[in-house]
């Protein structure tokens, strides 16, 4: 399995471990299935470059809210993620830290980037992939109720 991004442990073991924080912090399915699913556009694309880590996800805004707003969040983060916070534009100015907050989602998109930093503990027990399903199953009900009755 392809290394995280120059972490010390792969994208399968993140991405399971950031779900698995979710699961342990009592999140609904919605964030629990983004947890697990955050990184999959680094699958998708390839490994990021400039033009790729420099889009405006939410999930990139938030580690650069959290840099511009919290003076220990930075100092925390891991070589990689310092490599790709530059990449990534470096840490909010005031402004776009203030229209940030007011995003839609923001709050989550903060929690979810603070599992996300935890989530890359090489050998960390947690549940398999399989683990999941019941979670996406369950977002994925109401897509397919309406398009039976449609």
């Amino acid at each position: 399995m392809n290394q995280y991004l120059g972490e010390q442990v792969s994208q399968l073991e993140h991405a399971l471990q950031t779900a698995n924080l979710a699961v342990s912090n009592r999140a609904s399915d919605a964030p629990v299935v983004a947890s697990l699913l955050h990184d999959i556009g680094h699958l998708v694309e390839g490994q990021p470059d400039a033009g790729i880590d420099a889009r405006q996800r939410l999930h990139v805004a938030a580690k650069r809210y959290l840099c511009a707003v919290d003076e220990q969040y930075e100092r925390q983060l891991s070589p990689a993620s310092i490599q790709s916070l530059a990449l990534q534009g470096g840490p909010m100015n005031d402004a776009e830290a203030a229209q940030f907050a007011w995003r839609p989602h923001a709050s989550e998109a903060v929690t979810l980037r603070l599992w996300d930093d935890e989530a890359k503990q090489p050998g960390s027990e947690v549940p398999p992939l399989d683990a999941y399903l019941p979670y996406i199953r369950r977002l994925l009900r109401p897509a397919a109720d309406t398009c039976r009755s449609a």
